[in-house]
C-alpha cells in the first residue's frame, strides 16, 4: 500500500491529517487522516496541519486527535490473520491427480 504525501506543493512529507472545508459554517476541519482519499479534502503532513491557518471570519477546528502516521489497529491485524489461517484451509488437489474435461480445447491448428 503506497502512503499518501501531503497536498502542499513541494512537500513531500507523508499526510497525517485531513483538511475540510464545511462553506456554510466558515469552518476548516483539520482531523485524523482520512481512510482513502476524499475529493474536496486535502491530506497534510503533521507540520502543514499544525501550522494551517483560515481565513479572516473563518474559524478552524481540530478535534482532539492526536496528529501521527496511521497504523494498523488491532482489528486489522486480526483480520489479516484470520484470512491468511482460512487460506491455509483450502484443500488443493494432490498434483498428480488430472482433472479431465469432456470438451475439446480451444485451440486448433489452421492450414495455410
Amino acid at each position: 500500500m503506497r502512503s499518501r504525501r501531503c497536498s502542499r506543493t513541494g512537500c513531500m512529507e507523508p499526510a497525517v491529517a485531513t483538511l475540510t472545508y464545511a462553506y456554510a459554517d466558515s469552518t476548516a476541519v483539520v482531523g485524523p487522516l482520512a481512510t482513502a482519499a476524499e475529493p474536496h479534502s486535502y491530506d497534510l503532513c503533521s507540520r502543514h496541519a499544525l501550522r494551517l491557518t483560515a481565513p479572516k471570519g473563518w474559524e478552524v477546528v481540530r478535534p482532539d486527535a492526536e496528529l501521527g502516521p496511521v497504523g494498523p489497529g488491532p482489528d486489522d491485524l486480526e483480520a489479516l490473520a484470520n484470512a491468511v489461517r482460512e487460506a491455509g484451509r483450502i484443500e488443493r488437489p494432490a498434483e498428480n491427480e488430472h482433472q479431465v474435461t469432456g470438451r475439446r480445447g480451444h485451440l486448433r491448428v489452421v492450414r495455410d
